[in-house]
């Protein structure tokens, strides 16, 4: 006897559209604000999120780009102002 209905769509799905969806949202933000952190979390997120086959396969991969342009960003004002800080 089953009590509940057969799950049509895989939950783990879900959780991965999720974490592309953050990782585009953290690499947007790590643009202006904690680069140093929040780059690398979007980089992971997204490359987790790509490995489980993601259905917003391009949030993970702007969100993977947008990591990586953190660091980028972050390597260049550390290499105009000889510190890992900076602001405006």
């Amino acid at each position: 006897m089953q009590l509940t209905a057969p799950a049509t769509r895989r939950t783990g799905i879900r959780d991965t559209d999720g974490m592309a969806v953050a990782s585009f949202i953290l690499g947007l933000l790590g643009l202006l604000v904690l680069n140093i952190f929040l780059g690398p979390i979007a980089i992971v997120l997204a490359s987790i999120a790509l490995w489980r086959g993601t259905q917003r396969r391009g949030r993970a991969l702007l969100g993977l780009g947008l990591g990586v342009a953190d660091l980028l960003v972050l390597a260049a004002f550390v290499q105009a102002d000889s510190t890992i800080s900076w602001s405006f």
